[in-house]
């Protein structure tokens, strides 16, 4: 296991590279009492230091500062308390930070007074809300009330005026004297917003006064009413249930309240309706009342008396405009509350979030009773011990304290976080490998070669000069004005292509070099240079195939424009990007396989150099490596080239296929028609040896040989080593802060033959078998390549091109139309749709077929300690 390195081992700075991690120190820190809250908001203004959990036995209900972090949970609850009343109330939330309060050391004292300021608004917020809402309830319960009063007023002057016309027509009718009109009034005449069927009483038994009493006073009957608001969606279920629960005994009318009511118990303004209910007797009133307030009817008492209902119409207006005038006063005085909040809400929330990571931060220390002191244990880069000491020096003075905080570094064994220092161009292709796996310490980091292979193998899948130039101009514009646009980074949709923009900027700039290789622009052929192809002039027309002239010279770059208008162009290029695949493919897994070599070095494992590399690349090149020289022979032979007499020099193009087959069918032979140079059959059966030859190399020698070396350790009487060296340099930094070096115990892990033989059994098995399916895997640069090429001329020619070849007055606006939808298909589809596909294949053959070479990915990542973090995990 690697040792992190010691900063009392070396003066000298360690050089910053992106090839591997940085090196890593273990620290430990002395901190006074009176210091630990400015040194750890120092740090944490750095950002440089991970601290590490000494107190992982105690709960967090148990820690120091649990108070402290109480505290300001309580504060950040207030504020978010705040800061939704602000937003209730459409109140502007300034951008404004006090940077010199929210950068500055701050002591305790100006955390109070902030405390105090969050308090008292607090406090007049909730007054004011509080009041607001009770004011809101009483406007509610006028507005019903006034509403309730109007439709029953008009209720009972209908019922008056139908009971005098019924008077009068009963009094002509007949000399029986009997009156057979229902209680209140014909069936027929009822409002259509109406139930109800009180048994029709006789005349001479039944009274009714509408002014006097509002009861049915007669022999035994004696009807009374009760008024109030429903919701409106409510009404039809309370017209059935009264219905059935009074058996019909009963009389309801209502009126559809037409503007909404603001109800303080909801978001929204409801509709709501007026009711009225006539029921004889006070047992069904009773039930009738409990049956509407369960329904969520609100009741209010009205008098039968006309008088009195206007007195008190009258009354409900005038209070209503009293309470309307209080209302707007309240809510102007809240306005003015929330706004001077919201002018400092920003500062207080990154101030009081600033401080609570504090005291977490503190709650990791431990406290040291005799020195008075907390002690903390982190990791940091090397390189920037010299810029800790510096913060702890300007802690120290921010304290007032003449007691430095003291820094050890210690030697350990322990494995140290992953730190890679990145920049904004850099840090895209390092996310991309994380996502895969973080770098162990000191391991090779594929984000150095990603940053070209990722984008130049993502452009030959998606190789098109005007579509590159697209991508690239989208890019370009996102880098240019990164900093207007930042706000994208908070949108969920584009957050992913704004933290890409150097990603894709590189993948639109390696499309056009493709593109200008495969002479492709929007499936156009794009003729720079002069053809090396001439076609023949008087031969031709429709359904007759010619065949062009070779010249004497050759188009300079790329594919030849004249391929374009081939009737055999897709047999050429299918031959040519397969076989460029397959080229590349390989040379691709085998940087992956030669990055073994620096990591064996550097982990002073010299036994896989010897005995993994070497075997591994010969394995590969025995094969595939000998498939991608007969590529290039293939490709440097004339195959058609005749001699003085006019025969062919050379037979007929072999098929490499067949020759990478029967290689292993039948080796030590070939067949003449398929020969490509002479030898070719006992090369090819060297080379299938040598292949068979590495399977046990890699498979046997290596756990023998870390066999015998334990063997040979256990019989020389070492065991499990432990030691403990303290080794000190009186090197006093800006703070006074000492450094130490100090060697931990040390425990050699216990050696097992058998895992180690199953492991090398299952790495020999898949090098081999994935030697094959990886380099199949790369064709997916001439599948990809394909498929956008003919998706491109299928667009070109379905959309574009036939608007071009039209003739009269409308062709200007078919054009535009065609050109409008060919456009947006190609931006959606072609650089949209195919350009994801592109992505995810081109990030397929890193993490599987190049990663898997020499990666690991199981390092853990370095997580300091920095309110940048904090605050941006708060606004996600």
């Amino acid at each position: 296991m690697p040792f992190a390195r010691g900063w009392g081992q070396t003066h000298s700075r360690p050089k910053t590279s992106i090839f591997r991690s940085e090196i890593m120190s273990l620290v430990q820190l002395y901190i006074p009492s009176d210091v630990a809250r400015f040194t750890v908001a120092q740090l944490g203004e750095m950002g440089l230091l991970q601290f590490r959990d000494l107190n992982g036995e105690v709960s967090a209900f148990q820690r120091s500062f649990v108070n402290d972090v109480r505290r300001f949970d309580e504060i950040e609850r207030k504020l978010r308390y705040l800061r939704t009343q602000i937003e209730r109330s459409d109140v502007d939330i300034y951008d404004f930070l006090n940077e010199e309060f929210v950068t500055a050391s701050r002591g305790p004292r100006d955390i109070d007074d902030m405390e105090d300021k969050i308090n008292a608004h607090e406090d007049r917020v909730l007054k004011l809300t509080a009041a607001y809402k009770n004011l809101q309830l009483k406007h509610l319960e006028l507005v019903e009330n006034k509403h309730v009063l109007q439709e029953v007023s008009s209720l009972f002057s209908e019922i008056a005026g139908r009971q005098q016309a019924t008077s009068a027509t009963s009094g002509a009718s007949g000399a029986d004297g009997q009156d057979n009109v229902p209680l209140l009034g014909r069936a027929d005449s009822l409002s259509r917003r109406s139930i109800g069927s009180l048994d029709a009483a006789r005349a001479g038994e039944t009274g009714y006064d509408v002014e006097t009493g509002g009861a049915v006073v007669g022999h035994d009957i004696n009807v009374g009413f009760i008024t109030g608001v429903v919701p409106r969606d409510r009404i039809s279920t309370l017209e059935r249930v009264l219905w059935r629960s009074l058996r019909g005994n009963m009389f309801l009318n209502y009126v559809d309240i037409e503007e909404p009511i603001s109800d303080p118990k909801h978001d929204e303004p409801v509709y709501k309706s007026a009711f009225i209910v006539f029921a004889h007797g006070e047992s069904l009133r009773d039930r009738a009342t409990k049956i509407s307030e369960a329904l969520g009817a609100t009741l209010y008492h009205v008098d039968s008396n006309a008088e009195r209902r206007q007195e008190e119409l009258i009354d409900t207006m005038s209070r209503l405009d009293d309470l309307q005038q209080i209302l707007e006063n309240n809510n102007a005085a809240r306005i003015n509350e929330l706004t001077g909040v919201s002018e400092q809400i920003n500062t207080w929330f990154t101030v009081v979030r600033k401080e609570k990571a504090i005291y977490h931060t503190l709650n990791l220390l431990n406290y040291d009773d005799n020195r008075n002191c907390l002690i903390a244990e982190g990791w940091c880069a090397t390189n920037d011990i010299p810029a800790i000491q510096t913060a702890l020096h300007l802690a120290t003075e921010d304290a007032g304290s003449n007691v430095p905080t003291v820094l050890h570094e210690l030697r350990t064994t322990k494995e140290p976080p992953t730190f890679v220092r990145t920049n904004r161009f850099t840090d895209g292709f390092q996310n991309i490998v994380d996502a895969y796996g973080v770098p162990k310490a000191g391991e090779v980091n594929p984000g150095l070669f990603t940053c070209i292979t990722f984008p130049f193998l993502f452009a030959l899948m998606f190789g098109d000069l005007g579509h590159g130039f697209l991508m690239t101009l989208c890019a370009a514009l996102l880098c240019i004005y990164e900093k207007k646009l930042s706000w994208l980074a908070k949108d969920e949709s584009f957050r992913m292509f704004y933290t890409g923009r150097y990603i894709v900027l590189l993948m639109g700039i390696f499309s056009m070099f493709t593109g200008l290789l495969y002479n492709d622009i929007f499936s156009r052929a794009l003729s720079l240079f002069a053809s090396g192809w001439q076609w023949p002039t008087d031969q031709g027309g429709e359904g007759v195939t010619v065949e062009a002239t070779k010249l004497s010279h050759t188009y300079p770059i790329g594919i030849d424009p004249a391929w374009h208008h081939a009737g055999n162009s897709l047999l050429f290029t299918n031959s040519y990007k397969m076989k460029m695949s397959i080229v590349l493919g390989i040379i691709h897994m085998t940087l992956g396989i030669c990055l073994q070599v620096p990591n064996a070095l550097y982990f002073k494992k010299r036994i896989n150099i010897v005995h993994v590399f070497v075997p591994q690349i010969i394995f590969l090149f025995s094969i595939f490596g000998y498939l991608v020289f007969a590529i290039i022979f293939k490709w440097c032979t004339d195959w058609y080239a005749r001699d003085a007499s006019g025969q062919l020099t050379h037979i007929s193009p072999p098929s490499l296929l067949n020759m990478l087959i029967y290689m292993f069918l039948s080796p030590g032979s070939v067949n003449e028609s398929e020969k490509m140079f002479r030898g070719q059959a006992v090369l090819q059966t060297f080379l299938l040896l040598l292949a068979l030859v590495c399977v046990p190399w890699m498979l046997l020698v290596k756990p023998l040989i870390m066999r015998r070396e334990h063997q040979k350790i256990i019989s020389e009487g070492y065991g499990r080593i432990s030691s403990h060296v303290r080794v000190s340099s009186e090197d006093d930094g800006p703070g006074g802060a000492i450094v130490v070096a100090e060697q931990e115990e040390m425990e050699e892990d216990d050696f097992d033959f058998a895992d180690i033989m199953i492991n090398q059994s299952i790495h020999t098995i898949e090098f081999c078998l994935n030697s094959i399916s990886n380099t199949a895997s790369y064709l997916r640069l001439w599948a990809l390549s394909l498929a956008h090429a003919q998706l491109s001329e299928v667009l070109w020619t379905m959309t574009f091109l036939p608007t071009l070849k039209m003739s009269g007055a409308m062709q200007p606006i078919a054009i535009f139309c065609g050109f409008a939808i060919w456009f947006v298909l190609t931006f959606s589809i072609l650089i949209g749709m195919e350009g994801l596909s592109a992505f995810l294949h081109a990030l397929r053959l890193h993490w599987v077929e190049f990663n898997n070479k020499f990666y690991d990915g199981t390092g853990t990542k370095f997580e300091p300690f920095s309110f940048r973090m904090v605050l941006d995990e708060a606004e996600e």
